[in-house]
């Protein structure tokens, strides 16, 4: 099927066949973009020419050091020029990258190392301890650590390993980049948050990245030399690859250290940035931000969010502050976003603003790149598109994992059927768009009843005092279990439990509202997402 009667001579040649690899886009962006600048942190500011000169650098250092084909290098760093790099450098050596979560605890860690065997990690010194007492726990060969110091944040560094920029002025500015030979080579290795057990890797191939770059050029209405704010943790499905998109449009990175509303405002007034991805607690941080933290701007910036759907209310607030919010949705599996909330403004801009911004909190289509994303039920056969009927994400496409490393059963599980399984509860629309109900972990049942806790959060986020909301299950003797929030407050407020019960009742049904409403600070991840399973421990015991 689809072969000429013919095709004699018509052969994949180096001429006319490339394995496709982001790392494609800095090598083109190094002559075309030579001069534009590429990366700003404080006062490093480093064009492309510089920006490709000092991956390359550590490309030469890596394989200076042994570090070959297939090997692990791991990184325990910030959103900082070198994590930057090191999306670049390290497959130049023929090696995988794997961006480690820096709030993890040591046990994980070290059970990261172990597992991707990393073989060099590459470590800001703020995470030095950290990063050594994982060594130290571990009962395998252990990485060599390499210090990437920010004395101008105050962490320099110790003394006791090498140093990054040290190695890179050693190196071989002519290395020769090592290219996949096939697009299927492994990139990076990135693993899941492991809330109910150890953590599984997912291995990104170089074709699934390279897609997403030109998806999300498509999806977001990009033209040349954006500048885009590194605000979702590069550890973090490597940033939903924004960081190896860049150089495809000639973009500056504006790398963060530390993510606050101040940051973000200034870097928007003073570096010009018209781009950046992010949880809905960035949106909220911004909307609830007070004047003394804010600077004025007068261009619209493009957000992408995703995570838990953000709140309506959060959606309107962020938009008249001159932003403009496009809700995604992926998974670390899919390397990011692979659903977008494609907005039909003929259909759509004559709308109240509340209703737009209900459309908005929906995940929408797949993005370009992908083949197939759709809801099915536990048959695997598609749901109504009513709006009410549920069933579970299903996805296909190039920019899926590969598979979870070392965990071949694992892998089957997740690609039975030949989609990938979300995990995640949504409905569809009659246009198809897809809208997220809960996690299956998450849906509360009530006397037989379905509640999802995302529709209880959306409502209770749209009261005046509330910042965050979370809503899990707590155990109930007559119904089985019951809906239990637990709310963040703005500063000086104070509205009571029966307050905020009230309130949902006004538009929810009865067995829906919350039945007890916990005040206290909310964990999260560090991509800001809440940490349901730590709440769920705590309504056990109401």
């Amino acid at each position: 099927m689809g072969w000429m009667a013919d095709e004699t001579g018509l052969e994949k040649t180096p001429a006319n066949y490339i394995a496709l690899t982001p790392l494609s886009h800095l090598r083109r962006a190094a002559h075309v973009f030579a001069d534009r600048v590429a990366v700003i942190y404080g006062a490093h500011r480093v064009t492309y020419a510089q920006y490709y000169d000092r991956c390359t650098r550590l490309a030469s250092a890596l394989a200076a050091r042994g570090v070959s084909g297939g090997d692990v290098v791991a990184t325990l760093i910030p959103n900082l020029p070198a994590q930057a790099e090191a999306h670049f450098g390290v497959p130049a050596c023929g090696a995988v990258l794997n961006t480690i979560n820096t709030r993890l605890d040591v046990d994980t860690v070290a059970y990261i190392f172990s597992h991707g065997g990393a073989k060099v990690v590459l470590v800001d010194p703020q995470f030095l301890e950290l990063a050594e007492a994982a060594v130290a726990a571990m009962d395998v060969p252990a990485p060599e650590l390499i210090e990437v110091a920010d004395a101008a944040a105050g962490w320099p560094a110790s003394g006791r390993h090498a140093v990054y920029e040290d190695m890179l002025a050693q190196a071989d500015p002519d290395f020769a980049w090592v290219m996949p030979q096939d697009e299927w080579e492994s990139l990076a290795l990135n693993y899941t948050s492991g809330t109910t057990g150890r953590p599984k890797g997912v291995v990104y191939h170089h074709r699934g990245a390279y897609l997403m770059t030109m998806g999300t050029v498509v999806s977001w209405r990009m033209q040349l030399h954006p500048v885009f704010m590194a605000i979702v943790p590069l550890f973090h499905c490597n940033g939903w690859n924004h960081t190896w998109m860049m150089p495809l449009l000639g973009g500056t990175v504006v790398c963060c250290r530390d993510i606050t509303a101040t940051a973000i405002y200034d870097a928007i007034r003073d570096e010009g940035v018209t781009h950046f991805g992010g949880a809905p607690i960035v949106l909220n941080m911004l909307v609830n931000a007070p004047d003394s933290e804010r600077r004025s701007f007068d261009h619209v910036v493009e957000v992408f969010t995703a995570g838990a759907p953000p709140a309506p209310a959060t959606l309107g607030k962020i938009e008249a502050l001159g932003f403009n919010v496009t809700q995604v949705y992926g998974l670390t599996e899919t390397y990011g976003h692979v659903t977008e909330c494609v907005w039909r403004g003929d259909d759509w801009d004559g709308l109240e603003q509340s209703e737009k911004a209900a459309i908005k909190a929906r995940q929408g289509v797949a993005f370009p790149m992908m083949e197939h994303i759709t809801v099915m039920d536990s048959d695997m056969a598609q749901i109504p598109m009513d709006g009410a009927a549920q069933g579970e994400i299903m996805i296909r496409g190039n920019s899926v994992m590969k598979g979870y490393y070392k965990n071949a059963p694992a892998t089957a599980e997740a690609f039975e059927g030949g989609y990938f399984h979300s995990g995640d509860i949504a409905v569809q629309h009659g246009d198809g768009y897809i809208q997220i109900a809960d996690r299956a972990k998450d849906i509360i049942i009530s006397g037989g009843e379905n509640i999802s806790s995302v529709e209880v959060e959306g409502v209770l986020m749209g009261h005046p005092d509330v910042n965050l909301a979370a809503v899990v299950a707590k155990p109930d003797d007559k119904w089985g279990e019951v809906p239990c929030a637990f709310v963040e407050l703005k500063p000086g407020t104070a509205p009571s439990e029966a307050d905020l019960i009230a309130f949902s009742r006004e538009t929810l049904a009865g067995f829906k509202a919350p039945k007890r409403v916990v005040f206290q600070e909310l964990p999260k991840t560090s991509t800001g997402k809440i940490q349901k399973f730590e709440l769920r421990k705590v309504a056990q015991g109401l």
